[in-house]
């Protein structure tokens, strides 16, 4: 009852609001307005964005008192979801919901809680969403077939008693029980798929031969065409873990998955189009595979033979000049090769030559921060601070990626960065475009030459230092 205690911690503003949107007000049929706003404690900007299927439908300002509150005249009903950069969650609508959210960005999920007409099922699925997050480990896929079976069966069993209670005590209808019921299967149908090659790679042991002959039955009662479920998080990672599983299940060294990465991506490309017959969640798989692939294989005659194949199945036109753009990019990110030249200025306003800094006795660490995610700002800090301590010869760079030099400069005249090399360009989307940052977290390997080892690896990867050697 996590979420629903939080309740009782409202201020009284807010169980004051939540209590105007909950008015038993009749619509008529023809009627779709709703209302949508809430607090943000600790906000990371001024903005929460409101979006349908990843498209932002409305950017909703926080006033001075951080609260934002907006009269949608027509909203169908359906799964949404709300962003306050960088950090997402989901908030389902119904016909005619007022639904009210607070929560502290320091601790968005875990604090977050909805009231107002429609917030039982939202409280729901965030609390869904904290026990599927708890209940992710690596550490069951070591375990041998009765025993992982087993942990996971009991922890399904637990939850499914949970979703079956509450399905009956809010009595929500079909539609919303799509996704409620999506979070519950999909995330333990996600393990079963990734327990095979997550064993092989951490044991070293092809479990595949214990395996019951039906363990992959359940595949055959997912319904891999409903629209609804196109962007929903649950089914995409189930979807990636099902396609890696099958694609992969030949590979049993680090160098046969490295090899083996064209042929298996192109299989997965072949999956998708045999599997899934509607064409709106297909290109979504197929753009997710894309991207995935490209930041991982910078060989260009690869490239091209995967892209040709993207190119017959997929359909999605507005996505394909994308998908091209970073395959080019990438071309210039391989081992070896020198970073596109870009233009930093340092903590005192002076221009830098980025070379002159990368070059050294020691490799160079480059990684990338934001003020929209103090978590990350603080955290990559001192994650650089301690692999400093361990390897000294080491070189950080600490690369800011918002536009306001001002408070970047606010920024680190509040904190005491004194391992790092702190810069700030000055053409961001020419960064962005030419070095490939399409997330915070992805940090630049670079030799003591100053040239590229290794562009698309992330400093808090378990195995980050083996890069290293």
């Amino acid at each position: 009852m996590f979420a629903y205690f939080k309740n009782l911690l409202l201020p009284i503003s807010s169980v004051v609001l939540c209590g105007l949107c909950s008015c038993n007000k009749e619509f008529k049929d023809d009627n779709y307005t709703a209302y949508f706003g809430g607090e943000i404690i600790n906000p990371n900007n001024r903005y929460v964005l409101l979006l349908k299927d990843n498209k932002v439908i409305d950017s909703l300002l926080l006033d001075d008192k951080n609260r934002f509150f907006k009269k949608i005249d027509s909203l169908a009903p359906g799964m949404y979801t709300f962003r306050h950069e960088p950090e997402y969650q989901y908030v389902y609508f119904d016909k005619n919901d007022s639904i009210m959210l607070r929560l502290n960005t320091k601790e968005f999920d875990n604090s977050l809680v909805f009231c107002g007409r429609g917030d039982q099922k939202n409280n729901y699925l965030i609390e869904m969403f904290l026990k599927n997050e708890a209940d992710r480990s690596y550490d069951v896929f070591d375990k041998d077939y009765k025993r992982f079976s087993k942990t996971i069966d009991s922890s399904y069993a637990a939850k499914k008693s949970f979703y079956l209670r509450r399905k009956t005590e809010i009595g929500w209808n079909e539609k919303f029980d799509v996704f409620a019921k999506a979070s519950l299967d999909l995330d333990y149908l996600a393990k079963k798929e990734i327990y095979p090659i997550a064993h092989k790679r951490r044991n070293g042991e092809d479990i595949c031969k214990v395996l019951p002959k039906n363990y992959y039955a359940f595949r055959n009662k997912i319904d891999y065409n409903n629209e609804d479920l196109t962007t929903y998080v649950d089914f995409v990672r189930y979807i990636t873990a099902m396609l890696n599983n099958i694609a992969y299940k030949n590979c049993t060294t680090e160098k046969e998955y490295e090899q083996s990465a064209l042929a298996s991506n192109i299989k997965k490309l072949n999956i998708t189009d045999t599997l899934i017959k509607n064409q709106k969640i297909k290109n979504g798989v197929l753009n997710n595979i894309a991207f995935m692939y490209l930041l991982e294989d910078q060989n260009m005659a690869n490239n091209k033979k995967f892209l040709d194949r993207y190119f017959q199945l997929s359909t999605d036109k507005s996505k394909h000049n994308e998908i091209r753009k970073i395959s080019s990019a990438a071309q210039l990110l391989t081992p070896g090769s020198k970073l596109p030249p870009q233009k930093f200025i340092n903590k005192r306003n002076e221009k830098i030559d980025f070379n002159s800094i990368a070059k050294g006795k020691g490799e160079t660490i480059v990684f990338f921060w934001t003020l929209s995610s103090k978590s990350h700002l603080e955290g990559v800090h001192k994650k650089a601070h301690d692999l400093k301590i361990k390897y000294p010869d080491l070189n950080f760079v600490g690369i800011n990626m918002d536009d306001s030099l001002e408070d970047w400069q606010q920024t680190l005249a509040s904190y005491n960065f004194n391992d790092t090399t702190e810069l700030h360009a000055t053409d961001m989307q020419k960064l962005k475009d030419e070095w490939v940052i399409t997330k915070i977290h992805r940090v630049l390997l670079l030799n003591p030459d100053g040239t590229v080892k290794n562009a698309f690896v992330s400093l808090f990867d378990a195995d980050f230092e083996k890069y290293l050697k």
